[in-house]
């Protein structure tokens, strides 16, 4: 209570200071909406141009603009940007990412690629317990995050048909550095942010940052559950004719990792269960016996949560050639691996039903761990447990893209490039059963027990392995997957009519093995007796592994037209069709035995149309844009156990405005999206369905006031109504959140910031695993956090 009345009372003393604010020229608000259809983009273009004279729908944010939605984490950032859908209550990483109506069939971002300086962060941004979001972090080394939605991007990129995000480094073009650290004023969390670049010389500049930082999170985990940190740095060398930047990004950042947990079917909470501010995780089961990827006993550590660690290198050369020639070249080599580990109730019910699930009838229930460890449990309600326990053996990837421009004159250029890429998938699954008990607070384990009084489990577990699934995910799995893609692109400028066409051809091969589940009896605490979990242990069927050995291919073409109407009116139209390759999805269901794949399975083609339009005023910017979409999915979801074959339709119109009015500064996206299973193979019944957490409307609201010693303002971020799953019964209410900042300047170098994330203590689901209301209406779903308020101290200096 008392760190909140400090928090009012911090909110409100920077606030009175916005009433002495000055009121900036209106001539300033004027220049502030031309710039922002005037700035040059570079992502997904085969040229630099501006917003306003291209025929794709573009946006570029900086870094200010985003802390304006006091993001928590990377995906929450995202959510400022129009058409897209991210679902950001998994934590650091582990975000549903959709756009414009494409779906998300499982987890990931499956049509949209996630990019650092315009090389994707993974080849395939879906890959199970390893989505893309998980290996990348927006902290203050950042200038801008640029995206492009739609069609353009299916040639642009490999494998992103839906659209491309690009985080964009800052590299050292003026002489300046930061230091900020942000305390948690309700929560535990402690992060300090530095950055600092400069030139050498006259023609030699550098970039180096990150960050640090360690705390429970804004969930009372029962311990440090984020900790760890990121540094990056890049340098410049300038010539006459160009320039070549050499990067390297070091990131070991250990973040909780939130899935699904137990509230009721309207979002509220169970007694002793906070929807919004608990989680399952415990001081009291912080580690798990298991078999590894070859069969030996070892321990997996429930504190690593999502533990990317990732040591990347490239280099980036630009040059200007004789004849109007221009060559571009882009390459990165990381090494990546990592852990996922986490949580999932697999059943929430009746204590006692459960126990006798596990034991027979008469089974009873007692405290394995705790104060009370020993002593029987008589609540009502438990949870039966799966550990989500992954280890990331090897994601490493090597990635090259090769750009070659030919101009002819102003306005017409020629492209020609070259992408590759290698990505590997080595992961061993390692899951466990375990029972606990329905408590938010450091919830203790619970052991069963027949009704003659044997013990059915060890220190609360039940199972080496997860027989209530049918023992589904004991697997291993080392591929890799190259990937190679020729394209050409070309523009032009008729008049007011500019015109671009592409074409992409991409092509690739998947190599390896894999392996599921096999059982045996192990002595795993090594006590040199057989409990009655030891008798099946769940381990890798490692001398009869699969293997995997197919290729796949498809083509890509995008044709644009910009109509510059007048100066501050264009209008645009475009055609696109794309492909995204599946990867690591297709194993274990989907691969022959001979390795081989469908063709229809190795690849999801996407169709899409786009028309829009974008106008000037002095003061007010619009960019509106009506789209359609068709779409194949193929997919295989981790906790339900299904795969997908469908395909999916998709219509909308999606917004973007800026409004400057004296010292107010307004921005906001809005997308309205009418989206249906058009044909599904496994499940006939869903046709005509509304897929699974697709809202009619998204959008993001942000009002800024800006004074002569800082800013303060609200951002407001809502969906309407979605359903939970494809069946089209259960639904979610839609529901806004509004997030608030004020920022003060103590001095001209030190800024004093307080931001709260979710102002009103906003209840909102985002994905649930059941899609139908169960007969004790206690659902498991993932839900935004609750209110969390931080304070921010940052000195900047040059």
């Amino acid at each position: 209570m008392t760190t909140y009345n400090t928090s009012l009372y911090l909110l409100s003393s920077l606030a009175l200071a916005v009433s002495q604010g000055l009121y900036a020229e209106e001539t300033q608000q004027t220049d502030q909406a031309k710039k922002g259809l005037e700035t040059i983009v570079v992502t997904g273009v085969p040229r630099r141009t501006t917003i306003m004279a291209s025929s794709v729908s573009v946006s570029s944010v900086s870094l200010d603009e985003i802390q304006v939605a006091t993001p928590r984490s990377t995906a929450e950032a995202f959510r400022i940007i129009p058409g897209v859908r991210s679902e950001s209550t998994g934590g650091e990483g582990n975000a549903n990412i959709a756009v414009r109506g494409l779906p998300v069939a499982s987890g990931g971002a499956k049509f949209l690629q996630l990019q650092e300086d315009g090389l994707p962060v993974m080849q395939f941004g879906d890959i199970a317990f390893g989505n893309a979001d998980i290996f990348m972090r927006l902290d203050s080394t950042v200038q801008t995050v640029e995206s492009i939605r739609g069609g353009s991007a299916s040639t642009a990129a490999s494998d992103a048909p839906g659209g491309i995000i690009n985080l964009i480094s800052k590299t050292g073009e003026e002489e300046s550095g930061s230091v900020a650290t942000t305390i948690g004023l309700d929560y535990d969390s402690l992060r300090t942010d530095f950055e600092y670049g400069t030139y050498l010389n006259d023609s030699v500049r550098f970039h180096v940052g990150g960050f640090i930082r360690q705390g429970e999170g804004p969930r009372e985990a029962g311990y440090t559950a984020n900790k760890g940190g990121q540094i990056k740095a890049n340098i410049t060398k300038e010539f006459d004719t160009g320039y070549v930047r050499l990067y390297y990004k070091h990131l070991d950042d250990q973040s909780i990792g939130y899935l699904p947990m137990p509230m009721y079917s309207d979002g509220s909470s169970i007694e002793g269960f906070d929807a919004q501010s608990d989680t399952p995780h415990s001081a009291q089961f912080l580690s798990t016996t298991r078999l590894d990827g070859n069969n030996q006993i070892s321990q997996g550590d429930m504190r690593n949560g999502m533990n990317p660690q990732v040591d990347a290198v490239g280099f980036e050369a630009v040059f200007d050639l004789d004849n109007d020639w221009r060559i571009e070249n882009r390459f990165r080599k990381s090494s990546v691996s990592g852990n996922f580990t986490s949580l999932i109730p697999a059943e929430v019910g009746n204590a006692n039903d459960i126990a006798a699930s596990i034991a027979g009838s008469g089974a009873t229930l007692s405290y394995a761990t705790g104060g009370a460890q020993g002593q029987a449990f008589t609540d009502d309600l438990a949870m039966r447990i799966h550990t989500f326990d992954v280890t990331m053996n090897d994601f490493g990837s090597i990635v090259n893209d090769l750009k070659l421009t030919k101009e002819f004159g102003e306005d017409t250029s020629l492209t020609f490039g070259y992408y590759a890429s290698s990505q590997t998938i080595s992961m061993s699954w390692l899951w466990n059963s375990y029972l606990m008990e329905l408590k938010g607070d450091n919830a203790a384990l619970l052991d069963v027990y027949a009704a003659n009084g044997d013990s059915y489990s060890d220190s609360g577990l039940y199972a080496y392995g997860t027989p209530f699934w049918g023992n589904c995910c004991q697997r291993n799995y080392d591929t890799d997957y190259e990937t190679r893609a020729p394209y050409v692109a070309f523009s032009t400028k008729l008049g007011d009519v500019s015109i671009d066409a592409s074409a992409r051809y991409d092509s690739g091969e998947a190599r390896g093995n894999y392996a599921g589940a096999v059982t045996s009896t192990v002595d795993m605490n090594r006590d040199g007796s057989i409990s009655i979990p030891e008798q099946n242990v769940a381990g890798i069927d490692i001398s009869n592994p699969s293997i995997v050995n197919y290729d796949w291919d498809y083509a890509s073409y995008s044709v644009g037209a910009n109509y510059q109407i007048d100066p501050s009116f264009a209008a645009f139209a475009r055609i696109s069709q794309g492909g995204r390759a599946n990867a690591d999805r297709l194993l274990f269901g989907k691969v022959a035995a001979d390795g081989s794949v469908a063709d229809e399975d190795a690849v999801d083609e996407v169709n899409q149309y786009e028309f829009g339009v974008k106008k000037r005023f002095d003061s007010l910017s619009v960019f509106a844009t009506a789209f359609y979409a068709e779409t194949e999915e193929q997919n295989f979801e981790a906790t339900s156990q299904k795969f997908f074959d469908r395909e999916y339709e998709a219509k909308g119109i999606e917004l973007e405005s800026t409004y400057f009015l004296d010292a107010w500064d307004f921005r906001g996206n809005l997308t309205w999206t009418d989206a249906e299973i058009a044909k599904d193979a496994l499940t006939p019944d869903v046709v005509g369905n509304t897929p699974r957490r697709q809202a009619d409307f998204i959008y993001s609201l942000m009002a800024r006031y800006n004074f002569n010693q800082g800013s303060a303002g609200l951002n407001f971020i809502g969906t309407t109504d979605a359903y939970a799953q494809d069946n089209n019964d259960l639904k979610f209410d839609g529901y806004t959140q509004v997030n608030g900042f004020v920022s003060y300047d103590l001095t001209e170098n030190l800024n004093l910031a307080f931001n709260v994330n979710n102002l009103f203590d906003t209840v909102g689901i985002t994905e649930a695993e059941e899609g139908s209301v169960p007969e004790n209406n206690i659902i498991r779903a993932r839900a935004i956090n609750g209110r969390t308020t931080s304070l921010t101290l940052k000195y900047m200096f040059n």
